[in-house]
């Protein structure tokens, strides 16, 4: 078993049960290998951790930024509790050290693993939250999480790129945004994708992401940047 201390020493949490952190980073695959560990796989945690992060993260949004009206505060919530996200923070912390996986899910490194450690960060909130109380959670979000929505408004990832295109771009220059895929490469569990972005029959701008919908979204904001439109 790994050694579990060393994770509550980083995130400054001290578990008073500490079979509930154990449990946040235990995938449900873990367990068919190893029947014997009493413990459940962390979906449950999750699910618990997931609303904690919601409330936690709408009331800080609130907080923070009065001059923002409702949609703007959705956009920016969605954009900071995305999968992608998540499990960056996750990574940077070091969780992925401490995941509790079957022999098959560690080999696959790829989209299945960023949402396993998306995944564990939700199970870990859910386990503080039982283990702690909320104001526990919302001083470790505020830690770990919440710093990143400084680089989300900075580069303005919170826009829906794709809207914000179509929008200048029948303003501008009449004419709707096309998407094509340019190239695709890797296995089915860890694709890449190079979309392009066309106006007419003129290629604007190219961007790649590892579903179809983030390189679409990724050729946009490029598209937006070639054109300065991003204001």
């Amino acid at each position: 078993m790994k050694d579990f201390s060393k994770f509550e020493k980083k995130i400054e949490v001290n578990f008073k049960n500490k079979n509930l952190l154990i449990q946040a980073f235990t995938h449900r695959s873990y367990l068919n290998e190893n029947p014997s560990l009493k413990l459940e796989h962390n979906e449950r945690l999750e699910f618990l951790g997931d609303a904690v992060l919601e409330l936690a993260t709408t009331e800080y949004l609130y907080e923070k930024y009065p001059d923002k009206n409702e949609g703007e505060m959705t956009s920016l919530r969605a954009a900071l509790v995305n999968a992608i996200i998540l499990s960056s923070v996750a990574k940077d912390m070091g969780m992925e050290d401490f995941l509790l996986l079957s022999k098959g899910e560690k080999k696959d490194t790829g989209k299945a693993r960023q949402y396993i450690l998306a995944n564990t960060f939700e199970a870990l909130i859910g386990s503080i939250y039982i283990d702690q109380n909320y104001e526990v959670c919302l001083g470790f979000l505020e830690k770990f999480l919440f710093p990143r929505l400084q680089e989300i408004i900075d580069k303005k990832l919170w826009i829906d790129a794709k809207s914000l295109l179509q929008e200048r771009a029948q303003e501008v220059v009449g004419v709707t945004p096309i998407y094509k895929l340019i190239k695709d490469w890797g296995p089915d569990h860890a694709k890449n994708f190079v979309v392009g972005v066309y106006f007419n029959d003129d290629l604007i701008a190219e961007g790649q992401g590892n579903s179809k919908q983030e390189a679409e979204q990724n050729s946009a904001r490029e598209a937006l940047k070639a054109k300065n439109w991003q204001d």
